[in-house]
């Protein structure tokens, strides 16, 4: 096969971050995803920047395109009956359903797992919400923002007590997926083996946690409550990002994480300075006293370019990189060598950048297979030629707003 998830069909009902992001990763790899949307009801992350040539558009918007590319994409009012046959009747060719609402919509509409393996007894399907389908705060709805408030992330990433901050966006939206589309991987194995369909129950709060593990254990083993420590490490010092010379008018900085007493050695004789602290003496010491750390290490580089500082301790063994903006990012050697970013050809955008795979499977290399689809690109073909509808049926329905 050329791709490793050739053959594989999945209807796709979730939105935002987590289930679009799953879904994708099955795209990528060749599975063939039908994404159900509605105008009634749009995805946010539509109506989200950055637009193209900055104008504000359903179909404009890169931020939904990046999570959606190689997905066909048709509309239905859900809250329709004639929307849900219609979804009824598209069941047994799925091999894969997805879902990320909060608990009580699937079940409403009587497309939850108990209905849909009656047309299907061997299906997979994923519900991936805040906080599952169980439990006292199932219905809870949210998005990542406020899961990463509550699985604990927004309590370490400040820059000291009382001055507590979330870490970049949407953050356990970007944990989730990995989880989800793992799941899946499992379940189509299991069925493999046995002929049986899966259920799962993804949360989204379970998933986030795994990724404060360390803080997790070392409560339980010595009650410590992690809180926020700004660039600080407990085994790197000195460890943070560092100001360097401008160049142009723009700042430029240094990110620096120095192991152990051989990399600070290293590290001063590439800075050509002299720590005549006693407190730098040792690395434990340099770890107990980060602030006077960071003040020496921040007067050492301040009038260094920092490409300069970067080839040099890099070559000296000490891990060290420049902060780069988005850009920088666009220009990268190492990502243009990886081929990472892709231009795809937009119904509406035109000629569009996508960020490559993540991962690069060696026998079966996936691959951006098309851009997003803009709102009902293909409602057409899905009605028309899956279904088998007339345009006279086709028309009728987009009247009564089912195909919406």
């Amino acid at each position: 096969m050329a791709y490793a998830l050739e053959g594989i069909k999945v209807l796709d009902f979730a939105w935002v971050g987590v289930g679009p992001i799953t879904t994708k990763y099955l795209a990528d790899n060749g599975a063939e995803v039908i994404r159900i949307e509605s105008a009634a009801k749009l995805d946010v992350l539509r109506l989200g920047p950055p637009w193209k040539d900055a104008q504000p558009g359903i179909n404009r918007s890169q931020f939904y395109a990046s999570y959606n590319s190689s997905k066909k994409g048709i509309t239905l009012n859900l809250g329709h009956p004639k929307a849900r046959e219609l979804v009824r009747r598209m069941v047994p060719w799925a091999d894969i359903v997805v879902e990320s609402f909060t608990p009580k919509a699937m079940r409403g509409w009587e497309l939850d797992y108990e209905h849909l393996r009656e047309l299907k007894p061997d299906l997979i399907m994923l519900s991936t919400c805040l906080q599952g389908q169980t439990g006292p705060n199932a219905l809870y709805p949210g998005f990542g923002q406020l899961m990463a408030a509550l699985s604990g992330f927004y309590h370490i990433s400040g820059y000291g007590p009382g001055s507590v901050c979330p870490p970049y966006g949407a953050y356990t939206d970007f944990i989730a997926p990995r989880f989800s589309a793992s799941a899946l991987l499992a379940a189509l194995d299991y069925r493999r083996r046995t002929g049986k369909g899966q259920y799962i129950d993804m949360a989204q709060y379970e998933a986030a946690l795994h990724n404060l593990m360390p803080a997790l254990v070392d409560y339980f083993a010595t009650g410590r409550v992690l809180g926020p420590m700004a660039n600080a490490s407990e085994r790197y010092a000195p460890h943070g990002a560092y100001r360097c010379e401008d160049e142009e008018g723009n700042e430029q900085w240094l990110a620096l994480a120095v192991a152990n007493d051989a990399e600070w050695r290293a590290m001063l004789e590439v800075l050509g300075a002299k720590a005549s602290d006693a407190r730098f003496d040792t690395h434990m010491t340099r770890v107990e006293n980060r602030e006077a750390l960071d003040s020496f290490v921040s007067e050492a580089v301040r009038h260094r370019q920092v490409q300069d500082l970067v080839a040099k301790l890099q070559a000296a063994g000490v891990s060290a990189y420049r902060v780069q903006n988005c850009v920088d990012l666009h220009q990268d050697e190492n990502l243009e060598a990886f081929d990472f970013w892709h231009w795809l050809e937009h119904k509406e955008m035109g000629p569009s950048p996508y960020e490559g795979l993540q991962h690069r499977l060696s026998r079966t290399p996936g691959e951006l297979r098309s851009a997003a689809p803009i709102l009902g690109q293909h409602n057409e073909e899905v009605f028309r030629g899956m279904l088998g509808l007339s345009s006279e049926e086709i028309e009728q329905l987009q009247k009564e707003n089912v195909i919406f």
